[in-house]
């Protein structure tokens, strides 16, 4: 694709960041993004609520605060029922809500598989804009939820754990990143992304490629489910091994780091965390901040340095 060139244009696509962003005037710029997928629960509601966490998310890695959404719908209406549709959508614009945020409408379509996620609308001071991008040397790396949800939702869709194994992955998925998000902002982070279908590992290969540095992580620093961890002893599959193979290159794992522990830190994530760059020195003051927030998985999982440009160590 052609890089679109416009003076207005803050943040566009070519750095892979969370969302693009766009200013209107000298104290305000939109950000705009847009996420959608097919059923990780069963349950509609729950379902609809999970994919408006993950959809609102990217605005808050950006720095900014949501102020409207559109539904997107594929929908199966010769297999499921209206009323099926109706809890989905009310599943989202109870997030929307939550986010006091407005639900203007949206569209749907027929479709031989169920989808759904929103477009969504914030906005940002244009200097307070935080991307991918500004990760500097000495900077230590804040990690706000618990990885795993990816390995745990294809356990229960193949059948091997139930749905009471579910709940904490659940209640990680449906907590939006406001909190961490307002909280980053007291802190002068210097770069954000949220870790979603590419991994932990994933979008931090983006921000240290975008950012001209290097990351390196310690394993066992990083909050994992416990239920994740068990079924991370198998060989990864799906999106997860794509993350795998593809981050090959710039990815090196120390062979001290236990497998299932490596395997988690690429698992594809549904409305993970925050991953956040910010001065050392302020780090554990924002972990203190976001736990009184009710942000208590929270974790300084590693740290930035000048060593090869877009390259991650993975240490034990």
């Amino acid at each position: 694709m052609p890089e679109s060139s416009d003076s207005a244009l803050l943040v566009g696509y070519n750095l892979a960041d969370d969302a693009g962003v766009y200013r209107i005037g000298d104290e305000q710029a939109l950000i705009q993004t847009v996420d959608f997928f097919t059923p990780i629960v069963d349950d509609p509601f729950t379902f609809g609520a999970i994919a408006a966490s993950n959809a609102l998310s990217d605005v808050y890695a950006m720095g900014g605060r949501p102020v409207t959404a559109l539904n997107i719908v594929g929908f199966p209406h010769d297999q499921l029922g209206m009323d099926v549709l109706n809890q989905i959508l009310l599943g989202g614009h109870s997030k929307v809500q939550e986010a006091d945020a407005v639900l203007l409408g949206g569209h749907t379509v027929r479709d031989s598989e169920l989808k759904y996620g929103l477009s969504v609308t914030g906005i940002v001071h244009p200097d307070r804009v935080v991307t991918n991008a500004g990760a500097r040397p000495g900077d230590s790396l804040v990690l706000t939820k618990k990885l795993g949800t990816g390995l745990i939702a294809n356990a229960f869709k193949a059948d091997q754990i139930g749905e009471d194994d579910m709940a904490e992955a659940v209640a990680s998925m449906l907590d939006l990143n406001r909190a961490a998000a307002e909280q980053m902002g007291r802190f002068g982070v210097h770069a954000c992304t949220d870790v979603t279908g590419f991994g932990l590992l994933g979008h931090a290969a983006e921000m240290a490629a975008a950012s001209r540095v290097s990351l390196t992580f310690r394993a066992a620093s990083v909050p994992i489910i416990d239920l994740a961890l068990d079924l991370g002893a198998a060989p990864l599959g799906g999106g997860s091994r794509d993350n795998q193979l593809f981050l090959a290159n710039v990815v090196s794992v120390d062979p001290d780091v236990p497998q299932a522990r490596a395997n988690v830190m690429f698992d594809a994530q549904t409305s993970g965390g925050l991953l956040i760059a910010l001065p050392a020195e302020r780090a554990e003051g924002l972990l203190d901040a976001l736990r009184k927030d009710g942000v208590v998985a929270a974790a300084i999982v590693g740290d930035v340095t000048d060593g090869s440009p877009g390259e991650i160590q993975v240490l034990p």
